[in-house]
């Protein structure tokens, strides 16, 4: 089972950028994006679903910002959109799709680089959150959560870390968040599970020529039950073209199709 997530920033800009025709290329089974800034059901069908995958999307009530979606090769049982508070319903932020068995969702998490207000939000988000994915580790599903979770969980995530210590994305609360859902709730970052390497980023700044750099950010993530740790075969980051501010990440997962 191939999944892939990327953060789009804007389905259009990415489009123009060749993201749908890299991803005819894929044969993925699921692919997450966020950040789609677009009411999905005013574009044309033809080009922003493609041929093959049925498109689910969750949309910001304010056009041109945030929103979330799911491509998928198969019919879920159930679309379930939004966490049930107002942040992530209102801004497009979930959108998850249950089958028997498994579950696969797209998040996108507040980043909190507009301010102090915003960054209140975002921890009121990350509170309410941390209650539901309680219920998911110790469900009967198995579950991957794709998506831009906008925290570094580690130094190793990002190029600059003592100098971000003081920013958000790797705030001291927001890498116990993490931590809390790693260590104490039971999730695993998929990733690294087979890929414990320096310089793994999926994230880079427009300013500071931090893409030649790889002066980047891993905010990026496939979060896992642990049912399905044992089942990760491969994991990559594409950079080879560049259709946003953010990279592809594509693990394949030894996991029975539908």
């Amino acid at each position: 089972m191939r999944v892939i997530t990327l953060n789009l920033n804007g389905i259009r800009s990415a489009t123009k950028k060749g993201f749908l025709k890299w991803l005819e290329k894929q044969n993925a089974d699921f692919i997450c994006v966020q950040e789609t800034k677009a009411q999905m059901q005013f574009l044309p069908d033809e080009i922003f679903r493609p041929k093959n995958y049925h498109a689910y999307f969750h949309n910001a009530e304010k056009k041109g910002y945030s929103g979330t979606g799911i491509y998928s090769r198969f019919t879920p049982e159930k679309v379930s959109y939004g966490l049930g508070f107002a942040t992530a319903d209102q801004e497009g932020r979930y959108v998850q799709l249950d089958f028997k068995n498994f579950s696969i969702a797209s998040l996108y998490l507040p980043s909190g680089t507009m301010g102090d207000a915003r960054q209140k939000i975002k921890y009121a988000f990350l509170d309410e959150y941390l209650k539901q994915l309680k219920k998911i580790a110790h469900g009967k599903h198995d579950m991957i959560i794709c998506g831009d979770w906008n925290i570094a969980h580690k130094p190793i995530d990002l190029k600059h870390w003592r100098a971000n210590q003081n920013h958000t994305g790797f705030l001291p609360e927001e890498r116990v968040w993490l931590d809390q859902v790693f260590d104490k709730v039971g999730l695993v970052d998929a990733f690294r599970v087979i890929n414990q390497e320096p310089n793994q980023y999926t994230w880079w700044s427009n300013f500071g020529r931090a893409w030649e750099n790889n002066a980047g950010w891993r905010i990026d993530y496939q979060v896992i039950t642990a049912s399905l740790k044992n089942k990760i075969k491969s994991a990559s980051i594409y950079k080879k073209e560049r259709f946003s501010d953010h990279a592809p990440l594509t693990i394949e997962y030894d996991y029975e199709k539908f």
